[in-house]
């Protein structure tokens, strides 16, 4: 009698582990506290772990950390909001529509490439040194990859899926709701986890450039000032804002891909 063959189909479905992305974390942090005790990191070019904490603990008990970081999170909130929200549209017009297309492409072709920080300067011109150049850099440094990335994950739907719908004589809107939409948004998410990290970039840059609060500004001035302890907590506050940014991302995936099990 032949025994029972095992399932096979389960696929390739790698399940997110907190617990050892944080473990990774600890270990990096301990081997880095670890080499500045025993002396081969010299305090001058990287400070100990705990310096960078004992400097966050005081930034923060000061108030200096607040100010700096919610001048740059309502920077960040807008700037990204205003080119996802720009970057969908035109990215589904150009996935949907064949006038579209092609002419969609070709604007994106031309001005993605062009280093968005280069045109700061000129942003500083047309909205003024305020919050405008800065909203504005970080807007447009959104919007290409947006469109690139929603424009693939509409045209990577399978087509089967959409001539059934079809062939149950669905409408036109009703198609794009339930067969175009869900299945884009696996795509269209993973584009958020790039386009908030471009953002975050951009706004440093933005705010070194002309900015008197926010944390491109502060870790500029602490900078300038060879303050290494203060430098690296900006820069701690930098990756802390971009793991919650990942985070958040995750937990949105989960909670609207819950449908593919």
């Amino acid at each position: 009698m032949r025994g029972r063959v095992a399932f096979r189909g389960g696929g390739f479905a790698p399940r997110p582990s907190p617990l050892a992305g944080a473990a990774t974390l600890i270990v990096l942090i301990a081997f880095w506290q670890t080499a500045s005790w025993a002396g081969w990191l010299p305090r001058l070019f990287l400070p100990a772990p705990r310096e960078i904490a004992i400097a966050l603990y005081r930034l923060a008990l000061s108030g200096e950390l607040w100010r700096h970081l919610g001048a740059s999170l309502g920077r960040l909130a807008i700037g990204w909001s205003l080119g996802t929200v720009a970057g969908l549209l035109l990215g589904f017009a150009v996935g949907l529509f064949t006038l579209a297309c092609s002419p969609g492409m070709a604007v994106v072709s031309a001005f993605f490439p062009i280093p968005k920080i280069a045109l700061v300067p000129l942003f500083i011109i047309w909205f003024g040194i305020g919050e405008g150049s800065k909203i504005a850099t970080l807007a447009l440094g959104v919007f290409f990859p947006t469109v690139i990335n929603t424009a693939g994950a509409v045209d990577n739907v399978p087509r089967g899926l959409i001539r059934m719908g079809q062939s149950f004589s669905l409408s036109w809107l009703s198609i794009v709701r339930k067969i175009v939409l869900p299945g884009a948004l696996p795509g269209i998410l993973s584009g958020f986890r790039v386009t908030s990290s471009i953002a975050i970039i951009l706004l440093v840059a933005a705010e070194m450039i002309g900015a008197e609060r926010g944390i491109g500004a502060f870790v500029l001035s602490a900078g300038n000032l060879y303050d290494v302890d203060n430098l690296l907590a900006g820069i701690v506050v930098l990756s802390l804002l971009g793991l919650i940014v990942a985070w958040a991302i995750g937990w949105l995936e989960r909670k609207l891909l819950s449908w593919r099990g």
